[in-house]
């Protein structure tokens, strides 16, 4: 029988990753979309016309719906924990996207709130479900790196910064900066591959130095730029991020920068055993190096689409009552880790967990 689900939030992840899934989902009703801009919602019905029943602008309306399963949160970072706990609270399974929320507490009880509900509840770690995260997770796993000893990752653009003045750069709104935005994706693949490894001690920087001047902030293109408000908006988010965490299985090193005066973008991890090391190109292939034959191979094989896998997954995990790798109990840990982060640039000091 098909799982009858709400969507809330329409906006670009809910347009190129989750409704594009939803429609090669035969497992799945569309019963609502729901965003407080309706032409959003109706333009999801329009596109989707045999899938997307119902559009509708106040979410409570598909919460006091009986026949609604579950729903996925895809609004702006803020409201996940709002959204969320109303879910929860009205007895429907939720995906939300990351960040869980705009902060460790909250995402706590978050948590707390699916336990006790007895419901699901899955973060967008869509990167888990991508197959070089796959595949390197397993080679951790089976010792193909040795001593996996030390990872480093980049991420890293030139003048990048997203919807300048609007949502993405108000503190209040998205919880931070290119460390949400973009670390998340990397550090919870991160931890995810080394073994849901738990943080022990960090220390971090973060900077705000590339828009301070919002209307001579120069760019060659902007993502989200129709949600910019460079005239009257806010900007109070880190645009560059670096520093170093210990954990129980190896230690992390990062830089990360929305925005930089080196005109490259460079995505990428480096996970470095004593047996062996591989370079993952976010979001595509990886090379291996064998320390016993000097030899370095690139993988073939095809990368199937990750927001269908994740999506999938959740569904699945609804029918059978088993958590997986996206559940909320499994993605703490980067929740953790991000908030901790931010405390060590804020004081300046080492924090210790």
């Amino acid at each position: 029988m098909k799982k009858v689900i709400a969507v809330v939030g329409c906006g670009r992840i809910a347009q190129s990753a989750h409704f594009p899934a939803f429609a090669q989902m035969d497992e799945v009703r569309v019963k609502y979309a729901c965003d407080l801009i309706v032409s959003k919602a109706e333009a999801m019905k329009e596109k989707y016309p045999d899938k997307v029943e119902n559009v509708i602008t106040d979410y409570m309306v598909a919460l006091a719906d009986p026949e609604v399963e579950a729903v996925f949160v895809l609004t702006p970072n803020f409201a996940h924990y709002t959204v969320t706990m109303d879910a929860l609270k009205a007895g429907k399974h939720v995906f939300c996207e990351k960040p869980i929320t705009v902060n460790y507490k909250l995402s706590l009880e978050m948590a707390k709130e699916a336990e006790k509900q007895g419901k699901m509840l899955n973060i967008g770690v869509c990167n888990r479900y991508h197959k070089s995260v796959e595949k390197l997770e397993e080679m951790c796993r089976e010792g193909k790196f040795g001593n996996l000893y030390h990872v480093y990752c980049s991420f890293r653009s030139f003048r990048s910064i997203p919807g300048l003045g609007g949502p993405f750069t108000d503190k209040k709104q998205s919880g931070g900066g290119v460390l949400i935005d973009w670390g998340v994706h990397f550090f919870d693949l991160i931890l995810y591959i080394l073994g849901n490894a738990k943080v022990k001690n960090l220390t971090c920087d973060a900077y705000s130095e590339m828009a301070k001047d919002m209307k001579a902030y120069k760019y060659r293109s902007m993502w989200a730029e129709d949600t910019a408000d460079t005239e009257h908006g806010v900007n109070d988010v880190d645009d560059f991020i670096t520093g170093y965490v210990r954990t129980d299985k190896a230690s992390i090193s990062f830089n990360g920068a929305w925005a930089q005066n080196i005109d490259k973008e460079e995505m990428f991890i480096d996970f470095l055993g004593d047996k062996g090391g591989a370079r993952l190109n976010y979001g595509g292939f990886f090379s291996f190096t064998d320390g016993s034959t000097l030899q370095t191979e690139t993988p073939e094989y095809d990368i199937p689409n990750m927001y269908l896998l994740e999506d999938k997954a959740f569904i699945e995990s609804i029918s059978t009552g088993v958590k997986n790798k996206g559940n909320v109990e499994n993605v703490l840990e980067t929740a953790k880790l991000l908030d901790a982060l931010y405390a060590s640039a804020a004081s300046r000091k080492e924090i210790v967990l």
